[in-house]
């Protein structure tokens, strides 16, 4: 590895030969300069690693000469020193975009710190987080080998994400493929829970998690009742990963007050879990009581059409016939515009419902689509994508708006979703589901070790299209593949994002409540 290249430009050099010597001993190669225009000769003829920069000499001055410097390679790092305390030349230094600002007289040990901060900061970080990581591998796998209940799993869950969003960014790939190794055992072992227990939270709801068809009863209602008016987005298909991404962005505007989550019914798919939230029902207790706002799989039409009235009918059995509410669905950059222009209307409601279809969208368009395959090749990049959407998006200038009208800002989803690695061989006939993650219809062929068969879908209180209709939801990362144009239909869909099984990903959703800043 070649040694780091200092400049140091002061017109007292020869006040600096200790922290020189101190440098120097440590391996750092130090150039001196006693001008601004000496330095920026320098920096026309050779490359350095960072510059240190006295900001009274006479000449150029140390701004001036930032100001060139920056012209020359804007990308090397400078730090300023000065003997003055003033703000203003502070704020024009950082306003330069420094990498530091060091106040006269500095002892080599500063020196040193900013050298660390700025040079080796990356590896320093690398280095301590993948050390963190091997020392809790061990708490995780001990954890993963006896976790049992949805609470467990949940800050199981949380975790891995903590550590793999911590990791993302280490030089030591090892650590990170041992990460994804345990975060695919401990789906294969949350596959196994929801087997045995997800009949049961039907039969005994009081010992169930906070799922789809009650998260706005036990978690939105409260917070519609504290009177502040309440915006609700709903963002299809948002991960955990994803919300602890996009978390940064809104905190200048919003403070975090809770951070929760709940569990998406099965199928994880928009059809059956974002209905159930706003209906406060399960799907066959819909298609029961309000047959004109259910559509099954096989049938034409869209399938979420009618959410705003299932919504309505919810607010009215849970007694808030006091509260004025407003729905809006964006499917498109078109409507999100136009809702962010005419958001200031929404002080009329208590509660302002805004479903949000963008990550789905992204989701579907990674299969279809070259470029986005290539921009979303794996969590992290997914991660990134969504990112630099969310950035980007009318949807934070609706909730900076939001946030000037004093509103309650409830960010969540209706299910998430999994890259998918591995096929299993499926049959059924004509009338049978296309989803990838999940299956309705008659005499299904199945592995048996690959999904979770329900053979009676009022069991889990799901609509039937007739007597022999059964249900399966595919583990982990498995995707369901028909055994005609077998090959063809595998490599068109490995590796993409899809949703309706089991995994921590799709069924491990957030709920976050924050209050404006």
């Amino acid at each position: 590895m070649n040694p780091i290249k200092i400049l140091w430009v002061d017109d007292e050099v020869n006040l600096l030969k200790p922290h020189i010597i101190f440098l120097e001993q440590r391996g750092y190669l130090v150039h001196t300069c006693e001008s601004g225009a000496e330095a920026i000769e320098e920096i026309k003829k050779q490359d350095f690693d960072i510059v240190f920069l006295d900001e009274n000499m006479p000449g150029l001055s140390g701004l001036e000469t930032l100001s060139e410097i920056k012209e020359i390679k804007n990308l090397i790092p400078v730090v300023m020193i000065t003997k003055s305390e003033e703000e203003l030349i502070m704020d024009d230094a950082i306003g330069s975009k420094i990498a530091d600002y060091l106040i006269k007289p500095v002892n080599p040990n500063q020196i040193l710190l900013t050298l660390k901060k700025n040079l080796h900061h990356t590896r320093l970080v690398s280095e301590k987080t993948a050390s963190n990581y091997r020392q809790e591998f061990r708490n995780i796998a001990i954890e993963l080998a006896s976790v049992n209940s949805f609470e467990e799993w949940s800050s199981l869950y949380q975790k891995l994400i903590y550590w793999e969003i911590e990791l993302e960014d280490i030089e030591d790939n090892s650590m990170v493929e041992i990460l994804e190794s345990q975060k695919h055992e401990a789906n294969l072992q949350f596959f196994k829970f929801i087997e045995k227990n997800y009949k049961n939270w039907f039969d005994n709801p009081k010992n169930s998690p906070v799922m789809s068809h009650t998260v706005f009863r036990e978690y939105a209602v409260p917070e519609i009742k504290k009177g502040k008016p309440v915006l609700m987005v709903v963002i299809d298909n948002l991960r955990y990963d994803q919300w602890k991404v996009i978390e940064s962005t809104i905190a200048p505007y919003y403070k975090k007050m809770e951070e929760k989550t709940f569990f998406s019914i099965l199928p994880t798919a928009t059809q059956y879990a974002r209905n159930a939230i706003f209906a406060g029902l399960m799907p066959s207790e819909i298609e029961k009581l309000y047959p004109q706002y259910w559509k099954n799989d096989v049938e034409e039409g869209g399938k979420n059409l009618f959410e705003n009235e299932l919504l309505t009918h919810q607010i009215k059995r849970l007694g808030l016939n006091n509260i004025k509410h407003h729905y809006t669905k964006v499917t498109n950059l078109y409507f999100a515009k136009k809702f962010a222009e005419k958001f200031s209307e929404q002080k009329e409601f208590d509660l302002s419902v805004l479903v949000y279809n963008f990550v789905d969208m992204l989701s579907h368009a990674k299969t279809e689509t070259e470029v986005i395959k290539e921009l979303a090749s794996n969590d992290k990049a997914y991660r990134s994508l969504t990112l630099s959407w969310f950035k980007n998006s009318p949807l934070i200038d609706i909730i900076q708006q939001a946030q000037k009208m004093n509103f309650q800002l409830i960010i969540t989803t209706d299910h998430g979703t999994i890259n998918v690695k591995t096929p299993t061989k499926v049959v059924g006939d004509r009338e049978t589901s296309l989803n990838l993650r999940y299956k309705t219809g008659r005499s299904l062929t199945y592995d048996n070790k690959d999904v979770y068969a329900i053979k009676n879908p009022k069991d889990i209180r799901l609509p039937t299209t007739n007597m022999s209709s059964s249900y399966i939801f595919a583990k982990s990362d498995l995707f369901l593949a028909y055994p005609n144009n077998f090959n063809h239909y595998v490599n068109y869909y490995k590796n993409s994002y899809q949703h309706g099984g089991i995994s921590l990903e799709e069924v491990i959703i957030p709920f976050v409540i924050l209050e404006p800043k």
